[in-house]
């Protein structure tokens, strides 16, 4: 049995609170044993996982993705894991990301250290993936019960009104179907996170609706041409899915 339009809708307001599957967790740990388990847990959990091996890896993937959340091994090869710290959290794109820190140190000034350099929990290993995540959920839920819910958004050109359901490019209104509005609304919400393309599905068009990932492409691209030129805000993150970008 479909659940139509109105489902996938309310699937968006409970989006739109940021406890929701699909949300991107960047795991930075580079052995691949605890790497594969922290992957499992996590995508039982309903995240999508991406890795990285390496200290350049986790600052590239956390600047073009901006993962929901980060997994950082504190000994990763390259640089020093609270300078990678540091640098996450004194960027303006990624310092808002929550991030786990994960270490072989258990010494209460590391911990200290870690928290006062920005870091939302401390874990020391050998650790349970399966609490791990949990804790990754708690942390996104308490976060998303914390932040206010916008009626009204704005990234570059672009801005979005939740009470009047209106669409805006440079001022200007733009006329969107009820589909272009969920998708737009989705896109808005996610602050320049990456989306899968299954998690549009499940909010714009219904958790139990038929829709193929080809379908998701065209609808986008139809969008993109009645936005104008704002149409190139709307990018396409080749192997995840879209992003809104200012």
């Amino acid at each position: 049995m479909r659940t139509g339009p109105q489902s996938g809708w309310r699937t968006l307001l409970r989006a739109m609170s940021g406890d929701k599957a699909e949300s991107i967790i960047l795991v930075a740990v580079h052995e691949e044993g605890i790497a594969a388990l922290i992957h499992s847990n996590l995508v039982n959990t309903g995240f999508q996982v991406v890795h990285a091996g390496d200290a350049i890896g986790v600052l590239a993937k956390s600047r073009e993705l901006k993962p929901a959340l980060i997994v950082l091994d504190m000994m990763l090869p390259g640089i020093p894991g609270k300078e990678v710290l540091r640098t996450l959290k004194s960027t303006s794109g990624t310092s808002g990301i929550p991030v786990i820190v994960v270490s072989e140190r258990s010494e209460e000034i590391d911990r200290i250290i870690a928290l006062e350099l920005g870091a939302d929990d401390y874990v020391v290993k050998p650790f349970s993936p399966r609490e791990l995540a949990l804790r990754v959920r708690a942390i996104l839920s308490r976060r998303s019960m914390q932040q206010p819910k916008p009626t009204r958004m704005s990234i570059g050109r672009l801005k979005l009104d939740l009470e009047n359901r209106a669409v805006s490019v440079n001022g200007k209104p733009v006329e969107l179907s009820a589909l272009d509005f969920r998708l737009m609304t989705v896109l808005m919400t996610a602050l320049g996170r990456v989306v899968s393309r299954d998690q549009l599905i499940e909010s714009a068009w219904g958790s139990e609706s038929e829709i193929s990932t080809r379908t998701v492409d065209t609808q986008l691209r139809r969008l993109r041409a009645k936005l104008g030129s704002a149409a190139e805000q709307i990018e396409t993150v080749r192997g995840f899915g879209y992003r809104l970008a200012e």
